[in-house]
């Protein structure tokens, strides 16, 4: 999976989310699960199948699913920080002249283009 496409899932999860806290209001409890289905679909699409030889000693099996788990974390992680980034560098510049919401619809634009840098 390509990082924009890893970024623009991200983007998804973060948009779904804020409007299930905002339409769930203060109820906490209301709020649990927030992309659960997003969330898994994701994992699963972004970390790779893999097998552990039967024989292997535990700290063989921990060194065979870091090495093909590391990868996709880092994906991961590279995509939910670059978005968190975004949104805060437009926080801590004090604009009130877009919303979060308006925020992460312009980065799926920017990251659906063909060129993400244009």
């Amino acid at each position: 999976m390509e990082q924009s496409e890893v970024v623009l899932r991200a983007i998804g999860i973060l948009t779904h989310s804020a409007e299930r806290i905002r339409t769930a209001g203060q109820d906490l409890d209301a709020g649990s699960g927030l992309g659960e289905g997003q969330i898994g679909s994701l994992l699963a699409e972004v970390f790779p199948s893999f097998q552990v030889a039967g024989d292997a000693t535990p700290l063989e099996a921990a060194h065979s699913v870091t090495e093909a788990a590391l990868p996709a974390i880092m994906q991961l992680i590279g995509a939910f920080s670059f978005v968190f980034a975004e949104l805060a560098d437009v926080h801590d510049a004090g604009r009130t002249d877009i919303s979060s919401a308006d925020l992460l619809r312009e980065l799926a634009l920017r990251m659906s283009r063909p060129d993400p840098a244009a």
